[in-house]
């Protein structure tokens, strides 16, 4: 696996390059890691499975409530996320994903597509296959995966503050023995529970603008020794003891 330091490095001398060449206009031809390469540049109408994989690393750029469907068409909402995540990256905020875009991106994943902080050992501690949940064994990865993505977006927007992950996909065996509910998240692989530093409260109030519809803090039975945080199809937040 390329180092991470070279990775950041790599796209660095590969951004100045294409704008010495003057193909900034182009699509992001640069690889920097054997995850993904775009081939194009995208934008407002765009449509593919290219900007589904695109929605999946931008999806935690959202406003307060927000879901990012992964649908692969590049509408006014993912329009908006890229540009959330081009501001916060220190980029030119046009919601064009070009290669300056793409080339962050590369930096910011390992060759198996998760994000720089963030490993799916981290998010499965129940066994390595990911079977056995309420969804098969690929789903609950590929879900785990979008949820890694969104956690990158808070660490960042925390200030790259170190997040600590105890437990994430659980097939349900592993569910019974640590008490889950039986309709625990953690089951579909999308759930993680976020302990350490920040604070709990922080994790929170924070998680509300980064894509989760389930988020479950102090004040909510079960949750005062951590934040939980998932995608759930009927929204629901809880911590009473922070404010939501």
């Amino acid at each position: 696996m390329v180092g991470r330091t070279t990775r950041i490095l790599l796209s660095f001398v590969m951004v100045m390059a294409a704008s010495m060449l003057g193909v900034a206009a182009g699509a992001g031809t640069a690889r920097a890691d054997g995850c993904y390469t775009w081939g194009r540049t995208l934008s407002q109408g765009s449509s593919g499975s290219d900007v589904t994989q695109l929605q999946i690393r931008v999806a935690g750029w959202v406003t307060s409530g927000e879901r990012l469907s992964y649908d692969g068409q590049y509408g006014a909402r993912t329009t908006a996320a890229v540009k959330k995540f081009q501001s916060a990256y220190g980029l030119a905020a046009d919601g064009v994903a070009g290669p300056a875009t793409f080339n962050r991106i590369y930096a910011l994943q390992d060759n198996d597509c998760t994000p720089a902080h963030f490993t799916y050992a981290e998010l499965n501690r129940c066994n390595s296959t990911w079977a056995g949940g309420a969804v098969p064994a690929a789903t609950a990865k590929a879900n785990a995966l979008k949820t890694m993505w969104k956690l990158e977006a808070l660490r960042h927007a925390l200030g790259d503050v170190p997040i600590t992950i105890s437990s994430g996909f659980r097939s349900a065996s592993c569910n019974s023995a640590v008490g889950g509910a039986a309709g625990s998240r953690h089951l579909y692989g999308d759930a993680a529970d976020l302990v350490g530093s920040p604070s709990f409260c922080t994790l929170a109030r924070q998680a509300r603008v980064h894509g989760f519809s389930e988020i479950l803090g102090p004040g909510y039975p079960g949750h005062s020794t951590h934040t939980h945080v998932a995608f759930d199809p009927s929204p629901y937040w809880s911590a009473s003891s922070c404010g939501i």
